[in-house]
């Protein structure tokens, strides 16, 4: 069996609903890349890398728009690791500096996000082949950009983006069948609580001043 195909293929069935592996290891390492992202390891971006690459192969034999989207994932992966490995400011642990977005930079983001459904969106509308349920997905896949790109600038606003896609996915995936991306989206909404929690409690102690000739 191919791999595709296999990672196309029943894992289990629980309460009538087919677990699919793709599904199940995909959304299994993106659960982990999100918990890194708690403890502010680097190693979150290869791991979500990976994440997408898994459903990029399950994807690209059948549903192209899907393979498309994990391409982009994968690139802002790619990009948000070069963002936390090169002139990210460093806590006093070692690990990234977290702080809150600007006004400016909460607007520009919430902006592109409302730009970005819309295009995408659109998009999927008018390609259906492209998206399963066009809007809700145009929603999920701009959100999970936006909430990557505030976790690689070091925003605390990252857990509030990811909060937003929760509210949509968990309904979206159990609707679809997609039974296990829905259960770890609802783990997903116990890690942000979790990762917010302790996001913002450094925000506030890296916005305090440091002793001269203390590490900043």
């Amino acid at each position: 069996m191919s791999g595709p195909s296999w990672l196309n293929s029943e894992a289990f069935t629980v309460l009538g609903q087919q677990i699919k592996w793709s599904d199940m290891t995909g959304n299994t390492i993106g659960l982990i890349a999100l918990a890194l992202g708690w403890r502010r390891s680097v190693w979150t971006w290869p791991v979500q890398f990976v994440s997408g690459l898994i459903l990029f192969t399950a994807f690209a034999s059948h549903l192209t728009g899907s393979a498309g989207k994990q391409v982009v994932v994968m690139a802002v992966a790619a990009w948000g690791w070069w963002q936390w490995t090169h002139g990210r400011k460093q806590a006093e642990d070692g690990a990234i500096a977290v702080r809150f977005a600007t006004w400016r930079e909460r607007g520009v983001m919430a902006g592109a996000a409302l730009l970005g459904t819309l295009a995408v969106g659109g998009l999927f509308t008018a390609y259906p082949s492209l998206s399963w349920d066009a809007w809700p997905d145009a929603y999920i896949f701009v959100g999970t950009l936006v909430a990557m790109y505030a976790q690689a600038r070091g925003m605390v606003e990252f857990w509030f983006a990811w909060l937003l896609v929760d509210l949509v996915g968990v309904p979206l995936n159990f609707a679809n069948g997609y039974a296990f991306s829905g259960f770890v989206y609802v783990i997903y909404g116990a890690l942000v609580l979790w990762g917010m929690r302790d996001w913002w409690q450094r925000s506030r102690r890296s916005a305090e001043p440091s002793l001269e000739g203390a590490p900043a």
